[in-house]
């Protein structure tokens, strides 16, 4: 696994599929409100991005479809594993992020979650759609930099 740039984050889970499925526009960093089965279980690493996005509901920012296992050692309080989760932004970001999406149509997924400093966090992003054209483009750009990675290694045996 890839050392983190910051060392105070431990990483929980990451969407690879988001950055196959969409154009990344901006990041951003938002809190979760989360019981405590949802924190152990994180802490264990059980947790699925893949169909996670965010929707606006009365002023605030929910995260649906964010999978987090229940806790193994849970009893009947145990959570419930897809409910719908908050998210912790300042107002005007808030504002900002509910402007892109209604008036320019685009989409906010989760990118990653992660501890830093004890608290879970969550990096979302505003994205739009790629078509398939795109995904092909995007294919052999990465295809075309392994290949010459490939040949400058060769290279320097």
């Amino acid at each position: 696994m890839a050392k983190p740039d910051n060392p105070d984050e431990r990483l929980i889970a990451s969407n690879k599929k988001a950055f196959h499925d969409y154009h990344i526009l901006s990041k951003h960093e938002a809190g979760l409100v989360l019981t405590g089965t949802e924190v152990k279980s994180l802490r264990d690493g059980r947790a699925n991005l893949k169909d996670a996005y965010v929707i606006f509901k009365n002023g605030e920012a929910l995260l649906f479809g964010l999978h987090i296992s229940p806790y193994s050692h849970g009893n009947r309080e145990n959570h419930e594993p897809e409910r719908t989760r908050k998210l912790l932004l300042h107002k005007r970001e808030l504002i900002k992020l509910f402007a892109d999406v209604v008036e320019k149509g685009l989409t906010i997924v989760p990118l990653r979650m992660y501890f830093r400093k004890g608290r879970a966090k969550a990096e979302i992003a505003v994205v739009r759609g790629k078509k398939l054209h795109d995904k092909r483009e995007s294919e052999k750009t990465r295809e075309a930099a392994r290949e010459t990675a490939a040949a400058i290694k060769q290279g320097m045996r």
